[in-house]
């Protein structure tokens, strides 16, 4: 089993506060107390924890406040619980939104989390509670030990947020420390949470402020700007400008990538720059996802035969109720599937090979359209604090697109511009038991030009170092089924971002 299955990991609520605010943009940042304001932008990232055999933690964020010197309170999030899928972001950052807050001295920020869903592979020699298998995908809602809400007061509280000084904050979740051994969530748990300052805005390296999905409702060509609605709700007002790129826009929608390749109830993803001065986004990358009316879905490859996938469902961009995250799709390829991967306008080394059956391997990511009318629901779904199988769904699909997958581990050899990253594959345990093995499974990690060091110093190949604890985003490569018969091939990552973590942090 792949270890981008196998890594859990929450993390990096991370605010950039920047100058001014502007009430005639369409992002829906609250009202702040009177005085001199700054918006403040929220986004995710992860330091996954080892040995923890999870396919899918999702958690929904439903407030986030700073509390300043005299006790007054900034909410930093407002309208629908924004709904966090944490094991995306091993090496990446999602952009959660941003709220208008007065310019003072902040002491503490507090988070509140609700609804966590939790799906594992029970690879260990038991069953779990006599309910969940070996060798089968399970999904529970965990019990929320002492309170769902955080307060972060330590380092590096207290903060002075002053106008026009970019400020940023990154919160990570150590859910190896949070998620407990009868597999409660204890969110107070210690060393469960930490907090670092983020660079300053100037010094960013995207997608430090993260990706945004979602659904384009305007578009002013005048202005170069066009509004975006997120999956909770939330509408923004994003800026392009001649650095912008567009990426995976087909001939349908285009026939030359631009501005003039969006068009309203499209979905796409936009990777934040910045934060402007009057609330608005400013993106350096947008990615085509599907059209409008279409139906897609994103998931992890944990089956497949000739003729079918089976994904652990984690993304979908209509968000259609008939498409259960966290779920188990039974896909069947149609006769005139088409494969292709999903470069992001990565240029793919030789022998990144995407083209049917032979080059499945377990844990791709892979993005598949829903044919009209072969949408159907099946059983499952774990109630709360109990195992069962996750809700399944079945259709056909004739697109299957190859899309980055996360893994973690430590560099256990450098031969430049390549190098092996060493995944430790362990048991879940369960009231404190837990199967005593543990697999160290070497991944080939190949980087280009193009891949994305985040942390290291210098933030690049020469930075990286053996016994590094590192994340990478990128796209993994079977060249002929060698999953089946090692001797055939060996599959390899191209890796698009690599990102360092303190090992002491996991």
């Amino acid at each position: 089993m792949r270890k981008a299955l196998l890594f859990l990991f929450l993390a990096a609520i991370a605010s950039t506060l920047l100058s001014g605010c502007s009430s005639s943009t369409t992002h829906s940042i609250p009202a702040p107390p009177s005085g001199n304001t700054v918006p403040v932008s929220l986004s995710m990232t992860d330091d996954p924890p080892q040995g923890v055999e999870v396919l899918f933690f999702q958690v929904s964020l439903t407030a986030a406040s700073l509390t300043s010197s005299s006790g007054s309170t900034v909410s930093l999030v407002s309208g629908n619980p924004i709904q966090i899928d944490v094991t995306q972001l091993q090496a990446l950052s999602a952009f959660l939104g941003a709220a208008g807050v007065p310019a003072d001295t902040y002491q503490s920020l507090s988070l509140t989390f609700a609804n966590p869903q939790l799906v594992i592979l029970n690879a260990g020699d038991t069953s779990i509670a006599s309910s969940c298998a070996v060798g089968s995908v399970c999904t529970l809602t965990p019990t929320i030990d002492n309170s769902a809400t955080v307060g972060i007061s330590s380092s590096p509280f207290p903060v002075t947020v002053t106008p026009n000084t970019p400020l940023g904050f990154l919160i990570d979740f150590h859910l190896n420390t949070i998620i407990q051994p009868d597999l409660s969530v204890n969110l107070g748990a210690t060393n469960g949470i930490s907090v670092s300052e983020l660079p300053p805005a100037t010094a960013l390296q995207p997608p430090q402020f993260g990706f945004l999905p979602g659904t384009v409702e305007t578009v002013n060509t005048n202005s170069n700007t066009f509004t975006l609605q997120t999956p909770w709700g939330s509408t923004f007002t994003v800026d392009v400008n001649s650095s912008t790129a567009y990426n995976d826009f087909p001939a349908s929608a285009c026939a030359s990538a631009g501005f003039g390749c969006l068009a309203a109830g499209q979905s796409v993803q936009v990777q934040v720059n910045s934060v402007e001065a009057d609330g608005s986004l400013l993106t350096g990358q947008i990615i085509y996802v599907q059209a409008a009316n279409a139906q897609t879905v994103v998931g992890v490859l944990v089956g497949f035969s000739p003729g079918s996938v089976q994904l652990l469902l984690y993304q979908n961009p209509s968000a259609s109720s008939a498409l259960p995250m966290g779920g188990l799709a039974n896909v069947t390829l149609a006769s005139n599937t088409s494969f292709s991967i999903d470069t992001h306008g990565f240029t793919m080394p030789p022998g990144a090979i995407f083209a049917g059956f032979s080059n499945f391997t377990w844990g791709q990511t892979l993005q598949v359209n829903v044919v009209p009318g072969t949408l159907q629901s099946g059983g499952g779904q774990g109630g709360s604090g109990v195992w069962g199988p996750p809700p399944s769904v079945s259709f056909t699909t004739n697109t299957v697109q190859l899309e980055p997958s996360q893994m973690s581990g430590t560099i256990s050899a450098l031969n430049d511009p390549d190098f092996t990253l060493q995944m430790v594959i362990g048991p879940i345990c369960f009231d404190g038991a837990c199967p005593t093995w543990l697999a160290l499974v070497p991944e080939n990690i190949d980087t280009t030009s193009q891949t994305a060091y985040v942390g290291f110093d210098p933030d690049s190949f020469a930075g990286l170092a053996t016994n590094d604890t590192v994340s990478v985003n990128g796209w993994v490569i079977e060249t002929g089924n060698g999953i089946l018969d090692p001797a055939i091939s060996l599959p390899f990552t191209v890796a698009q971002t690599v990102a360092l973590h303190p090992a002491a942090t996991f």
